[in-house]
């Protein structure tokens, strides 16, 4: 039964494992066996589904009897005795001991006294299998119909002597005589209810559903599993399985908010994780295992991954389910807590400082207050403080006991924890599991078995009365020297009539200074540092290193050196610094390798400003109304830093050099600085000046959209409300004061983007940052594909994890070993020195010996390590390689200020001794003060840089770029300082070891990060995934397929094995690499060039080789020195460098030099071999060298082996530490993250497991809605250190700008009118330019002009009035339809407030009328048929309205049926400035999203009627996307129709209904020529609508100036509708817009001419003229030729212009012709549209019309030969226009009666073209017409029996030749009816 959860017994028995580990343990040479506990579960399973729930519980009783018996042999003989009975007692079965019945046949009718709450219930006793015993129990304590939310534990009475009170099981099961031999349970022997049936006996009920118990771990005590079988993660039930080590938490049990008392509710930022290096200050004994797995330091005890249920029912089987590694032993974990801290809130912590060692100690874990007597002589004898945990839930211990601990804390707290399930809301559903009671017998054995393999570092002290008898006992034994070798003392009460209690003392001298230490906050830590050096309490450390110096003190040997060497020294120096290699015209040497490439935008950073750009589009586009982007016109920002003047400089220079702010017209040219300093504020006391001003302009300027840029986010997230920071300075808490102020959050037009390497803490459960609106850096590589092609590399934190394995020459992470085993050695002999203190002495030490050293001082070299000795040869030597002096940086990094200030003192003195003081600088970067460095370095940097103004001095790092020195680096925490890219080594030897999270490691390590130049191609590198540069994955350090390539090499890929660790990474451990690492960078100073000999023999003697030899000395030795180089290559490099091709640059050795120093050499400074490069050791300037490779960096030895270690799942063990100082797990049971979680992943897992702590400044952000907690426009940009996010956030800004602009901007056709030279010239004015309206007589006298000049039909047929002399290179040649659409010309508009908007369009004022607006309810629309006859069709035509009920109004309903009878139409008296009398009807197609239907600000908010015109099969996307506009559904059969069928329906319903109207207002007295007879036809791409305003002021009339400007679109149509005798007009319209009118065109402001794209048309006087429904494309010159020829007028008004927006898709273009056999869509060429009928052509799925549509368009030469670009001889095209293409003219003749048609007497036309004539065209008719000899004709018709009777009934064989050839069809198949061509020539 124990396996019925995810972790699953084996086979083996508890006493098989116990004795096989035993046997194994003495067999074996490892002192650590593998734990017990940990060997009886397999892994976990996958998530049990509900499934395999149901299927286990099926054999219930049988794993209850098999556990039973495993229970008794698998544990000390603790099998169940029943208790005896009193004396005297009855015990019989079936009565109780006071003798009453208690069975149910006997009581069924007695009268029983149930108190509320409590149930009758029926026992089983194994005694009496036919009867059932009566109890009275709590209903609290059993389960619910589901088998779930029984309370642990018993409460009951018994009804036969009515005894109450019984709280055990066990005591009630004695009482009735149950008289069993296993352990009593509650779920076994309470089998049923009991109810009362209609005669009032008491019956057998229901069986009691213990199943979901059962399965939830069948727990006899499992109190938080037992409100739901699936339970939250934080119960105590277990509920998730760990794959690694378990430590446990801060306050598993605190409901989340609460701070208790002893418990943790608070994190302990530095944390110690001694891992298990170091005991009692030295390398434990036989613990060599140890060495390179630290513990995961904060990481929480995880009892399981989501699907195992953590610790077992039985107390044998074990926690962990999977064996930790026997090296990861030990875990130091203080999660403390003081109660007045705000870092480390310890409670329940005590340590035994110098005031509490004298007297007694009172602890707060000391029972009753009990005192303990401390001995006087403890910290003499043991040189210790020891600290002292209340257990078990702040230090991690053994594994297993931990587990223990963990187990019997749970079930003291198990209240707590139900309270704490209930205050998080699930997460998962998780499959609980079994829990039995610790007894306290057992938990002693327990841990005593779990410690036994920590050879004696553990000791275990059991006491029974109280914490303080073992205190004494412990203290007594350390006094007596029996602890020794113990680092850690459980002390364990317990005591059997309480709960039970249990302390840890930290001993070990190391862990308890190092957990002391770790408990000071930031502040107490530099009070401490700053006491010690005040009070002189290091004096003593001081003069200990001046004895070290073999000549007496180091002062007397600075001073006499330099005395001896004061004069020289200086001289010399000065011309090794100007060894000549390039000469400049004055003879000076330069170095022409000197290039700061700054400022130049990386795809990486483009990409990540485009994916924050399409973040904010998304939070624009979401229906929340939360950002309306189309509401700004431009950007404005401010960008926020911490209180660093470096980066604050940093982030001017930046901000200056990309141009942002002239960009975003926020300042004009000549920008000072003083102007740009108003964008960016420090976080200091001065910011709320600034922030004000940016609030200010903010609600002034509600067009304005501004940024508000958090940059480097994580630094201050203190909370303003809870600071625990009593005497605080201002600062304290800005962040929360400023960014999350009540006027940031409710702005609508600020938007906060916060930017960090390190966003967890910004992550937390309650965070104000949606997941959906974080933004990661990208990987640069997807499946070994370059994603983005960069010219420089990214090195960050797990490439330089990467160098680290085996593989590599020597890593770049790199720890010194000699330098701590001294700081060790100190640290026992002063004992009372902070250990900060020490290591600075000592690594100040280090370095001044190293300068004595390599100034000649050679004695010094052992008072050095090798590490430090390297880094100053190289620094020293860096500059005299270049002849311009350019050297490299040095970065040593003390936290401490005080302490960073005495080392900079220090090593200045010590520099300016030896005389180095022209040679490198010493900067003290202080967060707080700009840099300072001396005069003759700016002069230095004003040359390389080319600088003139005499005031410039360095304010950023940045700008240091090529100085050689040594930066101290000082500050709490890095705050976003950038390093230059000479930097060369990063000394972190001295960071704060003890405050282990994951922010503060990773930021200090990010100061390293780096580009690398890669000018040379190399194979792709591919970086691992780990951490920081891969951000789509967590870390990992083995991807055995993933290697990281030098360049100057290519790769080999190595086998799929697990890579080793390299062990060269100290010093100490590899004579060779510490070597070689300190002689590749000693190139400097060399006598003569190696023979090949030597160089196999000895690479160190080839690395301190001279450059001074000539190049001809280097050429002879060329072959020889290659082949020398390879060995050497081959010697350092793995495999890996054999396959370097000689081609490449073998800089002599320079590779294998570089090679050995860092695996990620670069020697390719230029890219092909020559004479001269191929020197041994080249005169490279050192600056340029470091640039090419990443920089070395030291770190302290707990750090290193926290960075370089992986947990099982090979996630480096750093990525497990607690995220931030501010946060804390909210549960010990969460799952372990994953190797493989990519940063989105990542991100939820921290949201979800992690809580802040009251003083994080998203503390009190909660809400039960949980969404509601997220800030709507709030962003989170993360990314590596020092990758470029200030480049990628200000290229945000400015394509934010541009897309701001752009939203305000259209693409507008913008072309000339066509075909201006074909205008009659006519001196006759027939208006006066500023006419308002036209005169009807006067322009019934104007002409038509027939010619298109309309610029979209270019490629059009001309229309031929008469004989015209055209020149047949002013048509344009024919080009593709596609090419026109590409090729028309456009210009970018700003829409002006009277536009037309698409769906993309959100703004306050037309939330109502779009229908979208969350605070309306979504518009419901009805569906209406509407069905009218038309005799051309011969049938019904059936329409359907879909009609909003906000436009109901506009129709008209039959009363009993709610029929639709009509639409309502207006009186042409009607006037009204606020109603548009004409209904809009846009037809339109595809563009359902681009669409521009928003007509509101175009009709300035007049009423109106507007009618969508769709296809049946888009109805639904339409309405969709217009869910408030009316639909007028077009039938099924004309889905594949085109444009001309939308408008002859528009026209045809328009008409039926003005009938209607005419009918229905008739009735009511109206006549019928009063109701309106306009509608309005637009086009969906129709945008703005400008009118030209005329001056007519001049002295003549002729005189006159206009200027156009935008109007709304109501203007223009009341100005259309109030024109006098209105009704006479069948069409008006308007110009095409375009920039180039000229004042000609619109002289006349009235024409009678071709009007397109937007009309009103007179449905009343076009009665009789039709559009054609079959038409695609010039349906509207078509249907004007006829309209005129009827003799209609058609005005255009030239005053007005529509502009017309460039909508790339929908439209005509929705049309594809592909092949009807094909599924693949095969482009077809036009010439194969047509084909001879009865052929086996492939026929075309596209309709008929279309296909000779386009087939005319591009290939009508072939039907008419004789016409190709003669002009003067047209094809006389009878009723209606067709496009024949651009080089062949039309003249258009109507066949009706009376109709108006030019007089073409005299005109020889080349062709003649008869499209589906009807009945008007008769033989008489065409013999009117006279044609050229050759002349040729062509007839469409139908059918080819229509064709055969159109050419006998118009008697065409008269005067036309026809062939049986010349008969073609559309290329269509039968059912889809082609229509059929017969082409003749005339005769």
């Amino acid at each position: 039964m124990g396996n019925s959860y995810a972790g699953q017994l084996k086979t083996t028995r508890f006493e098989e494992v116990l004795h096989n580990s035993i046997e194994a343990s003495l067999r074996s040479n490892n002192l650590v066996p593998r734990p017990i506990f940990s060997q009886l579960y397999l892994e976990a399973e996958q998530q049990l589904s509900s499934l395999e729930v149901g299927s286990r519980v099926d054999n219930e009783e049988e794993e209850e009897e098999e556990e039973e018996e495993s229970s008794e042999s698998s544990s000390p003989p603790l099998s169940y005795q029943m208790k005896l009975p009193p004396e005297g007692c009855c015990t019989t079965d079936g009565f109780c001991q006071a003798g009453k019945d208690l069975r149910l046949v006997s009581v069924s009718n007695d009268q029983i006294e149930v108190p509320s709450g409590f149930l009758l219930v029926g026992a089983k006793s194994p005694n009496l299998p036919d009867h059932l015993l009566v109890c009275a129990v709590d209903k609290r304590f059993l389960p619910d119909d589901n088998g779930r939310n029984a309370l642990l534990g018993f409460s009951g009475n018994c009804v036969g002597c009515g005894k109450k009170g019984f709280c055990y099981f066990t005591e009630f099961s004695n009482h009735i005589n149950l008289k069993l031999t296993t352990q009593p349970k509650k779920q076994k022997h309470l089998k049923y209810y009991l109810v009362r049936n209609a005669q009032g006996a008491l019956t057998k009920g229901s069986v009691i559903c213990w199943k979901g118990a059962e399965f939830r771990g069948r727990q006899a005590s499992s109190g938080p599993c037992s409100s739901t079988l699936f339970q939250p993660p934080e119960s105590s039930g277990p509920t998730l399985t760990s794959t690694s080590e378990l430590v446990p938490a801060p306050n598993p049990s605190a409901p989340a908010g609460t701070q208790q008392t002893g418990t943790i509710s608070d994190h302990l930022p530095s944390t110690a994780a001694l891992g298990s290096t170091v005991y009692n200050g030295k390398d434990s004994p036989k613990q060599q295992l140890v060495k390179n797995n630290l513990p995961a330091l904060t990481r929480p005890s995880v009892l399981g991954t989501l699907t195992n249920s953590g610790p077992p029912k039985k107390r044998h089987k074990g926690w962990s389910p999977e064996s930790p590694s026997s090296t990861e032993t030990w875990n130091l974990q203080p999660n403390l807590q003081t109660p007045n801290r705000n870092k480390n809130d310890v409670g329940g912590l005590s340590c035994l400082t110098h005031s509490t060692l004298v007297g007694p100690v009172s602890s707060p874990m000391v029972a009753s207050g009990e005192p303990v007597s401390v001995p006087d002589n403890l910290v003499k004898i043991c040189k210790a403080k020891p600290v002292i945990f209340k257990a078990p839930d702040q230090v991690p211990l053994i594994e297993d006991l931990e587990q223990i601990f963990m187990r019997s804390w749970r079930e003291s707290h198990l209240s707590e924890i139900r309270q704490y399930q209930q205050a998080i809301p699930q997460a998962f559903p998780l499959v609980p599991s079994q829990i039995a009671p610790m007894t306290s017998a057992q938990l002693p054995w327990l841990a005593g078995l779990a410690a036994s393999s920590c050879n004696d570092s553990v000791h275990i002290i059991e006491c029974s009365y109280s914490l303080a008898e073992g205190l004494s006992e412990m203290f007594k034994l350390l006094i007596e020297g029996k602890l020794v070798k113990t680092n850690y003392v459980v002390i364990i009460c317990a005591c059997r009539n309480r709960a039970l209690d249990s302390c840890i003392v930290v001993t070990g001298k190391y862990q308890a200074r190092v957990l002391s230490e770790s408990m000071l906050t930031p502040a107490e830590y530099q009070k401490e540092v700053n006491y010690q050096l005040v009070t002189g309490k290091v004096e003593t450390l001081g003069s200990f290193f001046s004895t070290l110096c073999p000549d007496g003190d180091i002062e007397v040997l600075l001073d006499k050196f330099y005395q001896e060497n004061q004069g020289q020294r200086s001289s010399s120096l000065s011309t090794s610094v100007n060894k000549p290699t390039a000469l400049d015209i004055t003879g000076t040497a330069v170095c022409t390798s000197y290039n700061v490439e700054r400022h130049q935008l990386r795809p990486f950073q483009l990409a990540v400003a485009q994916k924050l750009l399409s973040h904010v589009c998304s939070i624009a586009d979401s229906s929340t109304q939360n950002l309306d982007l189309g509401s700004f016109e431009k950007v404005d920002f401010l960008i926020c830093v911490p209180p660093s003047e470096v980066t604050y400089q940093q982030t001017l220079f930046h901000l200056w050099h990309s141009g942002v702010l002239l960009e975003l017209g926020l300042e004009k040219e000549h920008l000072t600085k003083q102007r740009m300093e108003q964008y960016v504020v420090k976080l200091d006391a001065e910011a709320q000046t600034k922030f004000k001003v940016f609030l200010q302009n903010s609600m002034q300027n509600p067009h304005t959209l501004f940024v508000l840029i958090h940059d480097h986010a994580h630094w201050d997230l203190v909370s303003a409300v809870h600071s625990l920071y009593p005497q605080a300075e201002p600062s304290v808490g800005l962040v929360d004061r400023l960014l999350n102020c009540r006027e940031v959050k409710e702005a609508p037009n600020i938007l906060t983007l916060h930017v960090t390497s390190f966003p967890y803490a910004l992550q937390t459960q309650h965070t104000h940052i949606s997941p959906y609106n974080e933004i990661h850096w990208p990987s640069s590589y997807s499946n070994g594909i370059d994603l983005y092609h960069e010219n420089k590399k990214y090195f960050g934190l797990s490439e330089f994890i990467e160098s680290t394995l085996s593989g590599h020459s020597l890593p770049l992470l790199r720890y010194d070993s000699s330098f701590e085993a001294m700081v060790m050695a100190l640290g026992k002999r002063f004992p009372r020195l902070h250990s900060a203190v020490i290591r600075t002495f000592v690594l100040v030490q280090h370095y001044s010996a190293a300068m004595m050293a390599v100034s000649g001082l050679s004695q010094m070299k052992n008072y050095t390590s090798v590490e430090t000795l390297e880094i100053i040869q190289n620094l020293i030597n860096s500059s005299r390689q270049c002849p311009s002096g350019h050297g490299f940086m040095v970065v040593l990094r003390i936290p401490c200020i005080p302490l960073a200030a005495v080392a900079y003192e220090r090593l200045y003195h010590v520099r300016e001794r030896l005389s180095l003081a022209d040679n490198f600088e010493i900067i003290l970067g202080n967060p707080n003060s700009g840099i300072t460095i001396g005069k003759h370095f700016v002069e230095q940097l004003k040359i390389w840089q080319k600088i003139e103004d005499a005031e410039w001095r360095p304010q950023t790092y940045l700008e240091l770029e090529g100085l050689p020195c040594i930066l101290i680096f000082s500050g709490m925490d890095p705050q976003g300082e950038a390093l230059p890219r000479s930097l060369r080594y990063c000394d972190l030897r001295l960071i704060n070891s003890s405050c282990l999270v994951r922010t503060a490691l990773e930021q200090e390590l990010g100061l390293a990060a780096y580009f690398v130049s890669s000018e040379i191609h190399v194979e792709k590198v591919v970086v691992n995934d780990v951490l920081e540069s891969d951000p789509e994955k967590l870390s990992s350090t083995d991807n055995e397929d993933e290697e990281i390539v030098t360049e100057g090499s290519t790769s080999e890929k190595r086998s799929p094995v697990k890579r080793e660790r390299s062990r060269s990474h100290d010093s100490a451990s590899s004579s060779l690499s510490s070597k070689a690492s300190s002689a590749v960078f000693c190139i400097e100073s060399s006598p003569p060039l190696a023979t090949p000999g030597d160089i196999a023999k000895s690479p160190h003697q080839v690395l301190s080789s001279s450059t001074e030899d000539n190049a001809n000395n280097c050429e002879r030795q060329r072959q020889k020195l290659e082949k020398g180089a390879q060995t050497v290559i081959s010697k350092h490099l793995p495999a890996a460098a054999e396959q370097l091709d000689s081609k490449q640059n073998i800089k002599s050795v320079q590779i294998s030099i570089n090679s050995s120093s860092s695996p990620f050499s670069s020697s390719s400074s230029s890219s092909a071999p020559t004479h001269n490069s191929f020197v041994l050791q080249t005169s490279q300037c050192s600056m340029t060298k470091a640039s090419k490779q990443p920089p070395i960096v030291f770190l302290p030895k707990l750090v290193y082996d926290i960075i370089t270690s992986t947990d099982s799942s090979g996630l480096p063990k750093s990525s497990s530490l607690l995220p931030y100082h501010s946060v804390m797990w909210a549960s010990s049971f969460r799952p372990v993250m994953s190797k493989m979680m990519t940063c989105t992943e990542q991100s939820l897992y921290y949201r979800q497991w992690t809580v802040p702590k009251p003083i994080h400044m998203d503390y009190n952000n909660r809400n039960e809605g949980r969404m509601d907690t997220f800030h709507p426009r709030r962003l989170l940009l993360s990314g590596p250190p020092q990758i470029g996010k200030t480049g990628a956030y200000l290229q945000f800004l400015s394509i934010l700008s541009r897309m701001l602009i752009r939203l305000t901007e259209v693409d507008v056709y913008d072309e000339e009118e066509i075909n201006i030279q074909l205008q009659e010239e006519s001196d006759q004015c027939y208006h006066q330019p500023g006419d308002m309206w036209p005169d009807l007589e006067t322009f019934k006298k104007i002409p038509f002009d027939y010619t298109i000049h309309d610029p979209k039909y270019e490629d059009a047929s001309l229309i031929c009035t008469r004989l015209q002399n055209m020149n047949s290179e002013d048509r344009s040649m024919g080009r593709k339809q596609e090419d026109m659409y590409m090729r028309r010309q456009t210009t970018r508009m700003r829409l002006s407030k009277y536009a037309a908007y698409n769906t993309y369009h959100h703004c306050e004022q037309c939330h109502q009328y779009m229908g979208f607006n969350p605070r309306y309810q979504l518009y419901e629309s009805t569906l209406h048929a509407f069905a009218f006859s038309y005799s051309m069709l011969g049938e019904e035509i059936q329409l359907h309205f879909i009609i909003p009920k906000s436009k109901e109004h506009h129709f008209v309903f039959s009363q009993p049926g709610r029929q639709l009878e009509s639409m309502r139409l207006p009186l042409v008296t009607d006037k009204s400035q606020d109603y548009i009398k004409s209904p809009t009807f846009t037809p339109t197609t595809g563009r359902h999203e681009h669409g521009l239907f928003n007509l509101y600000h175009a009709m300035d908010g007049a009423s109106h009627l507007h009618v969508l015109v769709v296809k049946e099969y888009e109805m639904a996307i339409y309405k969709k996307y217009w869910p408030n506009h009316i639909m007028l559904v077009l039938p099924s059969i004309f889905n594949s129709a085109g444009v001309g069928a939308a408008h002859f329906l528009i026209k045809e319903l328009s008409y039926h209904n003005l009938e209607l109207e005419r009918n229905r207002q008739e009735e009511l007295g109206i006549k019928p020529q009063d109701i309106w007879p306009f509608i309005v036809i637009s086009d969906d791409s129709c945008v703005m609508w400008n009118a030209v305003e005329i001056d007519c002021s001049g002295d003549r009339k002729s005189e006159y100036t206009w200027t156009e400007r935008n109007v709304s679109l109501k203007q223009i149509l009341l100005h259309i509708e109030a024109t006098p005798n209105v009704t006479h007009y069948a069409l008006i319209g308007m110009r095409k817009w375009s920039s180039k009118t000229n004042s000609g065109e619109i002289r006349e402001p009235f024409s009678c001419c071709h009007v397109h794209d937007f009309i009103m048309l007179n449905v009343d006087l076009t009665q009789n003229v039709q559009y054609n429904q079959n038409r695609f494309m010039c349906d509207d010159v078509d249907f004007n030729l006829r309209a005129h020829s009827a003799g209609l007028l058609i005005c255009r008004f030239n005053r007005f212009s529509v502009m017309k927006k460039q909508i790339a898709v929908g439209g005509h273009r929705s049309f594809h012709i592909k092949s009807k056999v094909s599924e693949t869509p095969v482009s077809t060429a036009p010439a194969q549209y047509i084909c001879a009928p009865d052929s086996k052509h492939t026929f075309l799925a596209a309709p008929a019309q279309l296909l000779l549509e386009k087939y005319l368009q591009y290939h009508s030469h072939r039907f008419f030969p004789l016409s190709l670009k003669n002009y003067s001889h047209p094809v006389l095209s009878v009723d209606c226009y067709l496009n024949l293409g651009p080089q062949i003219a039309v003249c258009y003749v109507s066949s009706r009666p009376h109709s108006l048609n030019i007089s073409c007497s005299g005109l020889m036309f080349s062709g003649l073209l008869l499209y589906l004539c009807d009945s008007f065209v008769v033989a008489s008719f065409l013999k009117k017409f006279h044609f050229l000899k050759g002349a040729t004709l062509c007839v469409i018709c139908q059918d080819r029996n229509s064709l055969r009777q159109t050419v006998v009934r118009l008697e065409l064989e008269d005067e036309w030749q026809f062939r049986l050839r010349d008969e073609f069809q559309t290329a269509n198949a039968k059912e889809d009816r082609p229509l059929f061509f017969l082409t003749g020539r005339h005769i």
